[in-house]
């Protein structure tokens, strides 16, 4: 290839001045920043056009792709300035880098650039597009970040609202929402990419949307009335594992049709009290102090424990909503107890070895079980030892494969999250729940209480106990008769119960 530049004509011979731009370096640089400045549009269009609500895909849409088009810009940038020193040390030979469409070898690479370009812009737009599906997907949020949020995927798909996307609760709609989660999805991303993330990841998230923006899109308070019938299916610890079911009837709400602001447990959230409280920790399972607001007649009362002396800051008095008792609506962790006798009643755990219930649950919270992948050993080597009977052999295998599968979707060691640091607030079983504030020790200046001695005000027992039992029905409600001996008034349920030794 000769050194020799053209001339123009029309200059009288003067040499016809090259762009330090025509370069391979910067011809690479200009498919790059295309590729990533076409991926942006792309991305753009679908999010701004689409739910707009998926903070990932806000990731490969304003970080991912514009990273292209400035890695891109760089090299072209870089390539102009790399031919220009190139000529200034390099006066005879200028050509390093230069395209030259006369030269026949250039002009075949040209040809293959040209076909590789075209190519990676087609890659491009597939990519982006198989990009908008994969993030807005469950399966993104759960399963990319496997071992940080494996345990809220596992539980969010055998919960209640498994059809209901995950972007659709934990950001909803609105631009200002938007940029918050898109801001929020970047430092997540960020803290997974580097392991810096606490284990187990702390709850309540506090930046969560209130729960009118959410729960009520498909939850419409207008619709609020009635009473739902709960079976609670258990089974006892002992020899037989002698089944104990108690049915109820759940006084969710006593509103009529066309009236409001009544009782039931949703009065805490109706449109003419407000209900107000102050917790003293950050899980909000200890509160001391509680006022209830009259909306009608502005009149309040505060309730207080004994021991709390003052007034509680108030950027921290919180208003109650649904959050405050459904505080695990798609990511429940439930008791080791309360998945072993699932499993019973579903007839997956044979009851046919003695005391199955209590060993299956002792196998599942031993202390030696620190890593996930050494459950499955510890589990068999904890149930063989307990059964080395002849006669349980054919029984126990099953048994084994069961505890194992049942502690695999409830018990995560390597990111710490179980029941034990998950409370649902959701009844007063095994958590103190209802009781955190009806628990007989909040009072007013007047003595009033909040007591939690009226069981019948939030449920009334239809039946309780086994067989022929639970045939006799109690429109009036049942006073309940607890398994195992009289209850002390003193305590409370969770201070006996705990989702291992019951």
């Amino acid at each position: 290839m000769s050194d020799t530049t053209p001339t123009l004509p029309s200059t009288g011979g003067a040499t016809q001045p090259r762009s330090a731009f025509n370069n391979w370096i910067s011809a690479i640089g200009a498919v790059v920043a295309g590729g990533g400045l076409f991926s942006f549009l792309f991305l753009a269009w679908m999010d701004l056009t689409g739910k707009g609500n998926n903070p990932y895909l806000g990731i490969f849409t304003y970080i991912v792709a514009p990273a292209f088009m400035i890695v891109g810009l760089g090299c072209f940038f870089f390539g102009a300035w790399a031919q220009r020193r190139w000529e200034e040390r390099h006066v005879s030979a200028p050509d390093r880098w230069r395209l030259d469409f006369s030269n026949p070898t250039q002009r075949r690479r040209l040809v293959l650039f040209g076909i590789g370009a075209v190519g990676f812009l087609v890659l491009s737009a597939f990519g982006s597009y198989q990009t908008y599906h994969v993030a807005e997907s469950n399966a993104f949020c759960g399963e990319v970040c496997h071992t940080a949020m494996n345990p809220e995927y596992v539980t969010y798909q055998r919960g209640a609202h498994a059809r209901v996307d995950c972007v659709d609760c934990h950001i909803g709609s609105g631009a200002v929402w938007f940029v918050k989660a898109k801001l929020s999805g970047v430092r997540q991303l960020i803290a997974y990419t580097i392991t810096d993330y606490n284990r187990p990841i702390e709850t309540p998230l506090h930046n969560l949307r209130p729960a009118q923006d959410i729960c009520e899109k498909c939850h419409w308070p207008e619709k609020f009335h009635g009473n739902i019938e709960i079976n609670y299916e258990h089974f006892l610890s002992d020899e037989e594992n002698t089944p104990y079911t108690a049915r109820m009837l759940m006084h969710v709400n006593t509103d009529k049709p066309g009236q409001k602001g009544g009782g039931g447990i949703h009065w805490h959230v109706n449109e003419f009290e407000k209900v107000e409280y102050y917790a003293t920790d950050e899980d909000r399972q200890e509160i001391p102090w509680m006022r209830v607001t009259n909306l009608k007649d502005n009149t309040t009362k505060v309730f207080r424990t004994e021991e709390f002396e003052g007034e509680p800051p108030s950027d921290q008095i919180r208003v109650m909503d649904c959050m405050d008792c459904h505080n695990r609506p798609a990511h429940t962790f439930p008791t080791a107890n309360d998945m072993v006798e699932k499993s019973m009643a579903a007839g997956k755990l044979t009851r046919g070895l003695p005391y199955i219930k209590r060993h299956a649950v002792a196998a599942m919270t031993q202390e030696a079980i620190t890593v996930d992948e050494e459950a499955p050993a510890l589990i068999e080597a904890y149930l063989r030892e307990k059964y080395p009977q002849p006669e349980y052999a054919a029984l126990l295998p099953a048994a084994i494969a069961e505890v194992q599968a049942v502690f695999a979707q409830s018990i995560f060691p390597f990111r710490q999250a179980d029941w034990r640091v998950y409370p649902n607030n959701i009844g007063h079983k095994d958590w103190q729940g209802c009781f955190r504030c009806h628990d007989g020790m909040h009072q007013t200046e007047t003595g009033e209480t909040v007591s939690h001695s009226d069981c019948s005000s939030c449920h009334s027992i239809l039946a309780q106990g086994t067989g022929a039992q639970l045939d006799m029905l109690s429109a009036r409600g049942l006073e309940f008769d607890h398994p195992g001996g009289e209850l002390d008034d003193v305590l409370t349920c969770a201070d006996c119960h705990n989702g291992m030794n019951q």
